[in-house]
């Protein structure tokens, strides 16, 4: 990841709407959510949350899947791994054991 991508996904989470979306899609795992679910769970007009979701995809930070008439999404995960792997690429000052706790909190068996 570059630094230009990497400011796009700060920004795109940045926001309290996106953020709270993309904690939602994260939760839901590998099934993702369809985005008129999306907007029901978060009290929000469909077309609004349409317009975050693009906005969390152009970041890298979820991935669209059409079902008919419906889009379904789900966090892009790989892109956010990236992103905090360009977070932390030159990590504690040669001593990557200090990172450990944050790894260990981010880890998962997704």
């Amino acid at each position: 990841m570059d630094m230009k991508s990497a400011l796009a996904a700060l920004a795109a989470l940045g926001q309290d709407t996106r953020l709270e979306i993309f904690r939602l899609l994260v939760k839901a795992g590998g099934e993702g959510i369809p985005a008129g679910e999306i907007a029901a769970r978060l009290g929000a007009v469909q077309n609004t949350i349409s317009a975050h979701l693009k906005i969390l995809d152009h970041a890298g930070l979820v991935r669209a899947a059409r079902e008919g008439r419906t889009i379904r999404y789900v966090a892009d995960m790989t892109g956010f791994r990236d992103l905090l792997a360009y977070l932390m690429e030159d990590c504690c000052n040669g001593a990557p054991e200090l990172c450990r706790p944050v790894i260990n909190a981010v880890t998962c068996d997704c």
